[in-house]
């Protein structure tokens, strides 16, 4: 028997042991509840919520976003300074973010490789190296 979007939501939550409130059940039901990755804006996040029916406020949104990279549960990429995308793959890989659609996708992670990484100050370590490649259509 296979699980409805609303169960998967739940386990994810559960996972990281995180409440499993109405709207927290929600937006997980739409990030993950059909087993696919995602890249969201909290905004095309709210926009979805409404497609489908929920009420959710953005603000609602955004805090709920925040609580799952929080989490663990996602990982949030900056794009263009003031837009964040948020990412339900957790594992490392590059992204490519397509500039004249304002879409971020997965890049295959051995797109990019490292000769070497630049030497940190002494009592730092490198918590994550983002990669993101920015691409347009050619004119």
């Amino acid at each position: 028997m296979s699980l409805t979007a609303s169960e998967i939501g739940k386990k994810w939550l559960q996972s990281a042991q995180v409440r499993p409130t109405r709207q927290r059940i929600c937006l997980a039901e739409l990030l993950v509840g059909d087993g696919q990755d995602r890249h969201v804006t909290a905004e095309s996040l709210f926009a979805s919520v409404s497609e489908h029916g929920g009420s959710v406020s953005l603000a609602t949104v955004y805090n709920t976003l925040r609580a799952f990279c929080d989490a663990g549960l996602m990982q949030e990429i900056a794009v263009e300074g003031h837009t964040s995308y948020f990412d339900t793959r957790m594992d490392e890989h590059p992204h490519y973010y397509w500039e004249d659609r304002g879409v971020l996708t997965d890049a295959p992670k051995d797109a990019v490789a490292f000769a070497r990484v630049p030497t940190i100050p002494d009592g730092c370590e490198i918590s994550r190296i983002d990669v993101v490649i920015r691409l347009r259509e050619k004119n």
